[in-house]
């Protein structure tokens, strides 16, 4: 498993991973900012600092697939 993982990294380092690697940066950059929006918009209310964090998380970690289904690699 840590082969595979290890390999992984070594080809997107070198460029040979994703096809398109500013289509996958465009898409995951929607996704942080989204959540970061989400976090700060919630962060300023009177609630415990873990709600935040958790409705943030799920609601990025939701849109990634979507964002992501056309994602392609080499």
């Amino acid at each position: 498993m840590l082969e595979l993982g290890w390999y992984s990294l070594k080809l997107f380092l070198k460029g040979k991973l994703i096809r398109d690697p500013l289509h996958f940066l465009q898409q995951t950059l929607i996704a942080i900012t989204v959540g970061l929006l989400i976090f700060v918009l919630l962060a300023q209310a009177a609630i415990p600092l873990c709600i935040p964090v958790t409705l943030s998380s799920l609601i990025t970690g939701l849109m990634m697939p979507f964002l992501l289904k056309d994602f392609k690699m080499k």
